[in-house]
């Protein structure tokens, strides 16, 4: 089955080829000329992600999923939730959102918080939508070298390494896009 991931972060595009069965295509938008920025912005998880497929399906005709993810720290009322991707300005860098969010936290002792992604599914104009939820803590520094976003301060509940210390195997094993995504195959597999 050919597929569009409607994405153009090469980190989220590796992790989700690392867990695509042998029988599924996956396609990117500039694979059919879609250079341009995807929209993102509705103010949910939900509503980016759903944009996005939309923007795909609706423009170029391709049966496609799209996420959003955004970390939700509860000391934080949520924040930076759905923009955790431009958390510290327009910029879109890692390393600013991160400190700004440790220097948000700083002197906090409740530091839960959880990854949620939301991928919405249009194929052949029907929609679906899947969610995967990974519950951690932040720590107070960063560690680790893999992985993206706020991986290297965030430690998965009942595991000892960052998300940025474990490999792409490891973190697919429990991660919050790993757990939608297994939704969204079971979904594609039992049609």
């Amino acid at each position: 089955m050919k597929l569009c991931f409607a994405t153009q972060n090469l980190h989220k595009l590796k992790e989700i080829q690392a867990l695509l069965p042998n029988h599924f295509d996956l396609i990117t938008p500039d694979e059919f000329g879609c250079t341009e920025e995807l929209p993102e912005t509705a103010n949910t998880l939900e509503g980016n992600s759903k944009q996005k497929a939309e923007y795909i399906y609706k423009n170029y005709k391709v049966n496609c999923f799209a996420d959003d993810t955004g970390l939700e720290v509860l000391a934080l009322k949520g924040e930076p939730g759905v923009f955790s991707a431009r958390y510290a300005g327009p910029q879109r860098k890692a390393e600013d959102n991160m400190d700004l969010l440790l220097a948000k936290l700083n002197g906090k002792v409740m530091r839960n918080a959880r990854f949620r992604t939301i991928i919405t599914l249009i194929l052949d104009g029907k929609t679906e939508t899947f969610e995967g939820v990974l519950e951690g803590t932040i720590i107070d520094s960063k560690r680790g070298s893999d992985g993206f976003g706020y991986d290297p301060i965030f430690i998965p509940h009942g595991q000892n390494k960052t998300l940025a210390e474990m490999t792409i195997a490891e973190k697919n094993r429990i991660s919050h896009r790993a757990n939608a995504f297994a939704k969204l195959k079971n979904h594609l597999e039992a049609l």
